[in-house]
């Protein structure tokens, strides 16, 4: 066992003085310590993110507008000022290297800054042949490939906005998402490669596009060499003719992107962010958090689905490197992208917390990383002893960045600096205008208990509305209902004295499966289809880090019986209609699902009982409808 808060890494003086976030402070004539300029930082926003703008030279008008208008869930940014995230993304030399791009077969394609413009340049007026203007969405199907880059540049410089999901997504989960947005294009490709096998999405994009009255054109990424349907567009017919490069200036909140994450009840919740938020968000966070710059390689494994592709993108802003990989991560063996790394000379190696938890399981030892500073870990916390792997067979000298963060402001607001000393298990500090909190259930703010992950003051990266909630009753309902005015993430939380925090997983229960969050309903709405079910609970038993086991309860109709058939059937249709990270690892029959006496499933109830809580202590049996049956679901039962 590694305890936690074991030292692990203390900056050098050295590392101090060449830390970009070191001239920013010096800029300001800031000379304290990192958790003072991190109060200047939430105390006077409106200062610090004009410094933000001004420090990076932020192309675009500010104008004269107040810096902060309102308060949360309503506050408004940089009023009057007009710019667009794709202009900033593709500002520097030409020549430079932009984009490196890899799959699990060995392919390798290089691209310079120029030859991204040139490429954003013709897809861009490609969309326009197509109709795409101001305003207009484009929905991608797509693995993480230099066309889906290329398209989301584009789709941005012209004012348009970008979604786009995995191709490993089912049908259903992708129109669920699609559907809400109404795209007028559709990128999506024939099919991908993982694990070493090819699996062929034809069908499954056509029945796609059968679902979205309102596209004009799917355009067919013929990755397996499968021919376009016809009259079909093909990316090369997208990307056929040149056109001068321009960018649509537009509002700081103007929709960039809509991304999606799903609570336990309804469709996935649609998530705009604009494109000043995200621009200065990510400047900040990727280049004082990360410590990325010119000469930076950076890669970040994720897929399309996963906000971390928007992040890892985010590294064209810094004037990084941006690596991108198309494959799985254990494919020819657990060590893959170890050696990606040691290959492509990366400096900022980012995964989710399970990877580096399999790697320390398997006895990896990473080998010819020399120009590795930074290792980035999210989607669920690492444990200590991950921390402590890190340091052992990686080296000595790297900063490991734990960071936590979500979809819902597309960044992560506790996480590393290379200011502060790295202990195991511990989060160095809260990001620079991060105004995050730790909450008693009475609304308190405390230290050193664990307690709710808020945010007591606005972030530019905030979503600027959820697509289809014009009274903003939804978005406030997701955040706010539980303290007024104040944002509450679903995170459990314990800040220490010293501004360091320790996650311990998510306080709601939607599922998070491989860095993909799910929302159950999803689930349910795919089981709950089977006649022979009656109802059902799904419960994820991962914490710390770890990923837990999947696993799906059900309740059958009369008459039926929980045959090898029918879960053979419930498997593939979850692997199917949702991905293949939401396959149960186990499935079970009881004989009710316990709800409260307003209907709503106990999801989080069951999970503790499943994980050891006594079942008189995990549920208040006097609030439910049906308290007989939460002892099915005891561990001894």
């Amino acid at each position: 066992m590694v305890e936690e808060g074991a030292l692990l890494w203390e900056p050098t003086p050295d590392v101090v003085r060449a830390a970009r976030i070191t001239r920013y402070m010096e800029r300001l004539g800031h000379t304290g310590a990192y958790e003072d300029v991190w109060k200047w930082s939430v105390e006077s926003p409106a200062d610090f993110w004009t410094s933000i703008w001004d420090y990076f030279g932020v192309i675009g008008t500010r104008g004269d507008g107040p810096v902060i208008r309102g308060t949360m869930p309503d506050a408004e940014w940089f009023a009057g000022s007009a710019l667009n995230y794709a202009e900033n993304a593709l500002r520097g030399h030409p020549g430079r290297t932009a984009v490196v791009f890899r799959d699990e077969s060995g392919s390798r394609w290089q691209y310079s800054l120029g030859e991204i413009r040139e490429e954003v340049a013709r897809v861009r007026a490609g969309l326009v042949r197509l109709g795409v203007g101001l305003g207009d969405r484009v929905a991608a199907y797509v693995p993480n490939i230099p066309e889906a880059l290329i398209a989301f540049l584009a789709t941005a410089s012209l004012g348009a906005i970008w979604s786009s999901c995995s191709p490993d997504f089912g049908a259903p989960s992708v129109t669920d998402r699609f559907a809400q947005i109404e795209p007028k294009v559709l990128i999506a490709v024939d099919g991908y490669r993982y694990g070493g096998k090819a699996y062929d999405r034809s069908e499954v994009v056509r029945e796609i596009a059968g679902k979205l009255p309102t596209l004009r054109a799917t355009v067919w990424i013929p990755r397996l060499g499968a021919e376009a349907p016809d009259g079909a567009p093909s990316w090369d017919d997208l990307r056929a003719e040149f056109a001068p490069l321009e960018f649509e200036r537009v509002p700081f909140g103007h929709p960039l992107w809509v991304l999606y994450s799903s609570g336990t009840t309804g469709l996935p919740k649609p998530i705009v962010h604009g494109h000043g938020g995200i621009v200065l968000e990510h400047l900040k966070s990727l280049s004082f958090h990360q410590d990325l710059g010119e000469g930076d390689v950076f890669f970040w494994y994720t897929t399309t689905g996963w906000m971390m592709w928007n992040y890892l993108i985010g590294g064209l802003l810094a004037g990084a490197t941006v690596l991108l990989y198309d494959g799985s991560a254990a494919h020819p063996g657990i060590e893959a992208l170890w050696r990606l790394a040691a290959e492509e000379d990366v400096t900022y190696f980012g995964t989710g917390a399970p990877y580096i938890v399999a790697s320390m399981k398997a006895g990896v030892k990473p080998e010819g990383l020399d120009r590795l500073r930074g290792i980035g870990s999210t989607g669920s916390p690492l444990p200590p002893e991950g921390f402590a792997w890190v340091y052992s067979e990686v080296g000595p000298g790297v900063q490991l960045g734990s960071f936590s963060g979500g979809t819902d402001v597309c960044t992560g607001f506790v996480g590393p600096v290379p200011l502060l000393p790295i202990r195991a298990g511990v989060i160095p500090c809260r990001c620079l205008g991060a105004s995050v909190e730790s909450f008693d259930p009475s609304g308190a703010s405390i230290v050193g208990e664990v307690g709710e992950l808020v945010i007591t003051r606005p972030m530019p990266s905030m979503p600027v509305m959820f697509w289809n909630d014009p009274s903003g009753d939804r978005y406030r309902e997701s955040y706010f209902a539980d303290y007024p005015g104040v944002w509450r993430h679903g995170d459990w939380i314990k800040i220490l004295p010293d501004g360091g925090c320790v996650i311990y997983g998510r306080s709601d229960s939607t599922l998070n499966r491989g860095g993909v969050r799910m929302g159950t309903s999803e689930f349910y709405r795919v089981v709950e289809r089977f006649e022979e079910i009656a109802d059902s609970l799904v419960i994820d038993t991962g914490q710390l880090g770890q990923e837990g086991r999947l696993l799906l309860f059900v309740t059958l109709a009369d008459g039926t019986a929980l045959s090898d058939d029918l879960i053979a059937r419930l498997r593939t249709a979850l692997r199917t209609e949702l991905s293949p990270r939401h396959v149960p690892d186990e499935i079970h029959e009881v004989p009710g699902i316990p709800r409260t006496l307003s209907g709503k499933k106990l999801e989080v109830p069951v999970r503790k009982i499943l994980l050891g809580t006594p079942v008189d202590r995990a549920a208040n049996r006097d609030a439910m409808a049906n308290p007989e049956v939460l002892s099915h679901f005891a561990p001894d039962h």
